[in-house]
């Protein structure tokens, strides 16, 4: 089975087209006004209309208000939110019980073996996880720093969860990547761009490339 690939924070059509006709299988646009990649409703709606049927739509948010959420759903009606604060495992509930037909994806913040326990709290009710690198003490925002976390905290999971690694991917670290932790999916935003929130259509294919061409073994770490 071949890795899915998602190309995070894309705010242009022309940076989307480059995601879409190399192949990507997910497309996120970012609601998180922090963020240097952060685009409002109503200009996502339009990215949202072009990929529509072509990729999987996700919208990312961070501890989002539930009005935020609706105005997300009903403007952008994305196919699936990735969840990249604190919320907790009722607020998702409740998520999916207003959204049923919404995919939910969770974001873990990583930076140890043991924040691999928050899986427990979040397995049932979500449709896919995501592990990211846990972010600056410092920072302003929970995702999208370019950093990378130890990948062989992952090394005892089950592929069969399916779980979707994220921070600090590029074209040129990817495959190893991919081969160390036998993720099922990757997720990238800074590894492509030339500057915060500027995508490089030339570093979009080129990752894109480097996954299809990797092989998803697992190595002994």
């Amino acid at each position: 089975m071949s890795t899915e690939i998602k190309i995070c924070g894309l705010s242009t059509l022309e940076t989307l087209d480059a995601a879409l006709d190399a192949g990507a299988d997910h497309v996120g646009l970012v609601f998180v006004e922090k963020s240097p990649r952060y685009v409002t409703p109503e200009e996502a709606a339009p990215l949202a209309r072009h990929a529509r049927g072509s990729a999987t739509i996700v919208a990312l948010v961070a501890d989002p208000t539930d009005a935020r959420l609706d105005e997300i759903m009903t403007v952008v009606k994305p196919d699936a939110v990735q969840f990249h604060g604190s919320e907790s495992p009722a607020f998702l509930s409740a998520f999916r019980a207003g959204y049923p037909d919404a995919e939910i994806w969770k974001a873990i913040p990583v930076a140890s073996a043991e924040d691999l326990g928050l899986l427990a709290f979040y397995l049932s009710i979500t449709d896919r996880i995501l592990f990211d690198a846990k972010p600056p003490r410092d920072a302003d925002r929970t995702g999208g720093h370019g950093q990378t976390f130890d990948w062989s905290i992952l090394r005892d999971l089950d592929p069969e969860l399916g779980f979707m690694l994220s921070g600090g991917l590029n074209p040129d670290n990817v495959a190893e990547a991919i081969r160390l932790t036998h993720a099922s999916a990757v997720d990238v935003s800074s590894g492509v761009e030339s500057a915060p929130g500027v995508k490089d259509v030339e570093k979009i294919r080129a990752f894109i490339e480097t996954v299809r061409a990797t092989r998803p073994e697992k190595v002994d770490l």
